[in-house]
């Protein structure tokens, strides 16, 4: 089931030297795309169907599109690696394992929509991963593959590497915008969007890493051999990081459409120790949860999770087993959600630390059945009424899980405590 495109030069020792990534094919796009018009290059990108990586799925050529033409002011490339999402880690291994990949997708975005300063937005968390890039920018400035002449055309781009603070909203994008330029971390409302008044108010593209690192291999290769990979509508491969109660988590390259059961099974060996699923998250903690007999009707492309009302998400994968106390883990992502509210709405603000009151009060055994119903209010009350979509990202997975198992939360209701004490691991 595993392809190796993205992460081609993973298992390489050394790749993320200029040397032994040049070696292995690094760098070999460049020819190629300098004889392209930049137009041309977008207009690859569109055929190859190309989504964007971060979570949204929005076409990475089409974006590129909405940049307006002759406005006399610089067009910005700003990379989002601010990779905060819980239970998503797919960008982090391009940046310590491939990052030439990156930088040469730089390279080839710049060149199409015209830019010449690219900053690389990175969590701040992510102290080793920075040292690694900014070691990988500083060979790529040395070998001429940055600077004023990148690859010896008359084409200048700057690269700079930007920490954000650890703040998850700044993974929102006018957020890291906001940032970058020295502010509060906190989101814009729009219209207008970044394409058109981003970074210090000039166009401003903002791609996911991995969309990024995707493009020397469709450049290279061409986007007939990417579209070779995946479903009509859903192109190409995703890095997935399959976490949680399987008995061989991991990062693993597969190409979009796969059913979810059989790459469990057969990629990541099962749920561990002989037990039963009881749920898995599809994409990250935003994503609603899935039961076991949704699972095994989706597949891993962005029509069908839709089609199951969640989402494709990061690609980030969590098996939950039959021990699971999902009123718990209700608990641990609202908590991690209010924690992260920047404060700038109301309902996210007072709403999150509201509905992490109602749970706690459950978990002690002081709730009703009518907090339950609070709870399933509240969501409806606090989604999609503020300027990001933070909030959202808490509601919508905690809606699942309160549809899906409300029977857990009766439970605290009506009887003070787990369902199955029996079952739960301490």
């Amino acid at each position: 089931m595993e392809v190796k495109i993205l992460s081609a030069r993973f298992d390489i020792d050394n790749a993320h030297r200029i040397d032994v990534a040049r070696t292995h094919g690094a760098y070999r796009a460049l020819d190629k795309l300098f004889a392209m018009a930049p137009a041309e290059v977008i207009e690859e990108v569109k055929a190859s169907g190309l989504r964007g990586r971060g979570g949204a799925g929005f076409p990475t050529g089409m974006k590129w599109g909405f940049l307006p033409k002759d406005t006399g002011k610089p067009v910005y490339l700003a990379v989002n690696s601010d990779e905060s999402e819980p239970a998503t880690f797919k960008d982090r291994y391009i940046l310590v394992r491939d990052p030439h990949a990156l930088i040469e997708g730089i390279i080839i975005c710049c060149w199409a929509i015209g830019c010449h300063d690219c900053y690389i937005y990175i969590r701040g968390e992510y102290t080793s991963q920075v040292k690694i890039l900014q070691a990988a920018i500083d060979e790529a400035y040395g070998a001429g593959y940055l600077g004023a002449r990148v690859a010896g055309r008359d084409f200048r781009l700057d690269v700079t590497v930007h920490r954000g603070a650890g703040a998850y909203v700044c993974g929102e994008e006018t957020a890291l915008l906001e940032s970058i330029e020295g502010k509060k971390g906190q989101p814009r409302s729009k219209p207008p969007f970044p394409a058109v008044v981003g970074l210090f108010g000039c166009p401003t593209i903002i791609n996911n890493v991995q969309s990024i690192a995707s493009l020397p291999y469709i450049i290279a290769n061409g986007a007939a051999a990417y579209r070779a990979y995946g479903t009509e509508k859903s192109c190409g491969t995703h890095l997935f990081g399959i976490s949680g109660h399987v008995e061989r988590p991991g990062m693993y390259e597969l190409p979009l459409g796969l059913p979810l059961l059989e790459v469990l099974e057969n990629v990541a060996g099962g749920v561990w120790k002989g037990r039963k699923l009881k749920g898995v998250i599809p994409g990250g903690s935003s994503t609603p949860v899935l039961t076991p007999a949704e699972a095994a009707t989706v597949t891993l492309d962005y029509e069908s999770m839709a089609a199951h009302k969640t989402m494709f998400g990061s690609g980030g994968i969590v098996v939950l087993d039959e021990t699971v106390d999902m009123v718990r883990l209700v608990e641990n992502l609202i908590a991690f959600y209010h924690h992260e509210s920047c404060g700038q709405c109301t309902p996210c603000r007072e709403g999150l630390g509201w509905m992490l009151k109602i749970v706690r009060k459950l978990l002690a055994g002081e709730g009703t059945v009518a907090d339950i119903d609070l709870l399933r209010e509240l969501c409806d009350n606090i989604e999609m009424k503020t300027v990001c979509v933070l909030s959202a990202a808490c509601t919508m997975p905690v809606r699942s899980y309160l549809e899906k198992f409300r029977d857990e939360f009766e439970a605290y209701a009506l009887d003070g405590g787990s369902p199955q004490p029996e079952q739960r691991e301490g």
